[in-house]
């Protein structure tokens, strides 16, 4: 019984995740529609304008789904590998080196993905006459910096996944032996 409640638990945190993941995507591809464009771009003479638009809300939306669902799936892979009765009691804890592997992959995304989307995001926002973006220059995001970002939250997404799917069926097959052990 303990086993089921648990399977769907990992089956609506991983629904979680998913769509979480799901969202930022959906918000990246929806901000690089509607980010600045050089016809918004008003200038006036060394001093230029840019108005705030919607891909600001929805960059930040991005950002905070993305890294939501990375803190859940980090905490999701933890409680597999490290959090297990018996390895909390022997302060053991194994970091087989696929799932290792993935969960550096899925940082490191995670990572790229902030600093482009933050980037991004906050060159969305409204640049007033006088003090622009940087060095009181207006900049506007390049073609595919959102698009770029989304596909690196689906990355994210994915390798968080995997990561924590292999560490889960690691523990299944750790408690298969312990079953057959017991039996034979």
């Amino acid at each position: 019984m303990e086993q089921k409640h648990r399977r769907y638990g990992f089956m609506f945190i991983f629904s979680v995740i998913i769509s979480l993941g799901l969202v930022s995507f959906v918000s990246c591809i929806v901000a690089e529609t509607k980010k600045p464009k050089r016809k918004d771009l008003k200038v006036d003479g060394k001093l230029c304008y840019l108005p705030g638009n919607e891909a600001y809300g929805f960059g930040i939306a991005a950002l905070i789904c993305l890294s939501v669902a990375q803190i859940i799936g980090n905490m999701l892979i933890c409680r597999n590998l490290c959090c297990s009765r018996e390895k909390r009691n022997s302060y053991k804890c194994q970091k087989p080196i696929a799932v290792t592997t993935l969960l550096v992959f899925s940082w490191i995304s995670f990572g790229v993905a902030v600093i482009l989307l933050g980037a991004a995001t906050s060159m969305s926002r409204r640049q007033i006459y006088g003090q622009g973006w940087l060095d009181r220059e207006c900049y506007l995001v390049k073609d595919g910096v959102f698009f770029g970002s989304g596909v690196l939250a689906l990355v994210t997404i994915g390798s968080n996944l995997g990561s924590a799917i292999i560490s889960l069926k690691k523990i299944q097959i750790e408690q298969g032996r312990r079953v057959h052990a017991q039996i034979g």
